[in-house]
């Protein structure tokens, strides 16, 4: 019989700066507290936050979801402004954690269970140590990178030069082969102090009592199974992985006004008739690529709702900006564009409201840079996507949806020498049109809603997403 006078059991949360970890660690923190009936403190690493992130965070206060704001780091060092994204990253997240200790320590009681980290948060095994707190991961990309990064220091130890340069595909020990092209967008090795960073996250891994993915049985089946039963997971050893997605954002609050004039245009549309161009919260696009798209985009005569940032030669250069107000878009795109476009096209600056636009009836496909929660908020509402990957692991997840899941078709931004190369509007033009038009779209329209039905199921009571957190849950509320 539960004791109803006493305490919910209590676990944290610790995500790093980024849309991209913020947003699956908040939403298994939610569903920790209004599923399973627990306490949840929810640490926030302050530096390097964006208006997108903390409008996200005090959108809808939850009770037993506590938020608590780590104290920002000194940011005075001079190094910090040059820094690479990755390395930025650690050093945010290695400052901010300074203090953890004495943080969880001073938490209100009942002492906490667990704390769960993204794969960036991994200095805190000393202080949990001290504290007889048990750390798990939540690995917020695929369980094909999560595979890949699991495999990467027997590949470091193989594999002198840069992984791209490889003569034949990676092949993870269980899983499908890696094109040597789809690791492009990794940190390369030449990046000395961003590979260093990362590769030492990852080789943490095996440190952690288990490891969360935001995925399922139907969407990565090959990856999970690999990770459950190749011997070579094993002999890590591998610790437990629990498959719990999709967890992706509630509906967003549609607060301003273009957000507002956004829904208002697709609640016009036709059904299935609207591509969505977003290329995530950090991803951007060099100006002639740009002008490309919005030429592509023009000449297809489809409509669509183009989501505008600032050009740049860094593909990743919107990351610490994500959700702040952009210059007209006008000022980027061809001359006249947004008027010829006018009532079929909507072009909107910077950030579009995501959940709202993809949960949409009206939108028909998602032209998206394959981050994971894109990923998987476009599996989730059925729409098939154009992948266009841009950083990161995104090569690994755009072969993953176009060749083994089935949702997704291609852009080819990979010439015959293996070098990216800008995409000319007639091949944009005709993928658009193949994907909203044509039979192989509809096959990909289909393979999603497919998916959609059992992201739907997966995470209902007796679905195995459901169930498999209920069993951790219960494990920590068992323990003394």
């Amino acid at each position: 019989m539960v004791n109803e006078c006493a305490p919910k059991p209590h676990v944290a949360l610790l995500a790093s700066p980024g849309m991209g970890h913020i947003t699956p660690l908040y939403e298994l923190a939610v569903r920790l507290v209004t599923q399973h009936n627990f306490q949840v403190t929810f640490l926030v690493i302050t530096a390097g936050s964006t208006v997108a992130q903390d409008s996200y965070l005090t959108a809808y206060p939850i009770p037993d979801l506590h938020i608590v704001d780590l104290p920002p780091p000194d940011m005075s060092n001079e190094l910090l402004k040059n820094m690479k994204t990755v390395a930025r990253l650690c050093y945010l997240v290695e400052q901010s954690i300074r203090p953890l200790r004495s943080i969880l320590n001073g938490l209100k009681r009942p002492k906490v269970k667990a704390l769960i980290i993204d794969m960036f948060c991994t200095g805190v095994f000393e202080a949990c140590k001290d504290l007889s707190i048990p750390v798990y991961s939540f690995f917020t990309a695929s369980a094909a990178l999560l595979t890949f990064a699991l495999y990467l220091p027997t590949l470091d130890c193989k594999a002198d030069g840069e992984y791209v340069d490889l003569p034949a595909p990676v092949k993870v020990p269980g899983c499908n082969p890696i094109q040597t092209q789809d690791l492009m967008y990794l940190v390369p090795k030449s990046m000395i102090n961003e590979y260093q960073q990362w590769f030492m996250h990852v080789s943490r891994l095996p440190m952690v009592t288990g490891i969360f993915v935001n995925s399922w049985e139907d969407l990565e089946s090959v990856s999970l199974n690999a990770v459950k039963h190749e011997p070579f997971f094993a002999n890590i050893p591998t610790p437990r992985v629990y498959p719990i997605g999709p967890l992706t954002k509630q509906a967003e609050p549609v607060l301003s006004k273009y957000e507002k004039e956004t829904i208002a245009w697709l609640d016009k549309q036709p059904k299935d008739s609207v591509l969505f161009v977003a290329l995530g919260s950090g991803g951007t696009l060099t100006s002639e690529q740009l002008t490309e798209l919005a030429w592509g985009l023009e000449l297809s005569q489809q409509r669509f709702v183009l989501v505008v940032r600032k050009p740049s030669d860094c593909a990743i250069s919107g990351y610490f900006s994500a959700g702040r107000d952009a210059d007209d878009p006008k000022a980027y795109l061809p001359d006249g564009f947004v008027e010829r476009t006018k009532g079929v096209g909507l072009v909107v600056s910077s950030w579009a409201p995501q959940v709202g636009v993809l949960s949409h009836p009206s939108t028909g496909a998602f032209l998206s840079h394959c981050g994971w929660n894109s990923t998987v908020e476009s599996v989730k509402y059925g729409v098939p996507i154009i992948a266009w990957p841009l950083y990161a692991e995104q090569g690994i997840n755009a072969a993953l949806l176009s060749n083994e899941v089935g949702v997704a078709m291609r852009m080819p931004m990979v010439g015959e020498g293996g070098e990216t190369v800008v995409v000319q509007r007639k091949k944009i033009e005709s993928v658009v049109k193949a994907v909203m038009e044509g039979e192989e779209g509809k096959k990909l329209r289909r393979r999603a809603k497919e998916l959609q039905a059992s992201g739907r199921e997966t995470l209902s009571r007796g679905g195995s997403s459901y169930e498999t957190l209920a069993r951790v849950a219960e494990s920590w509320n068992i323990e003394t």
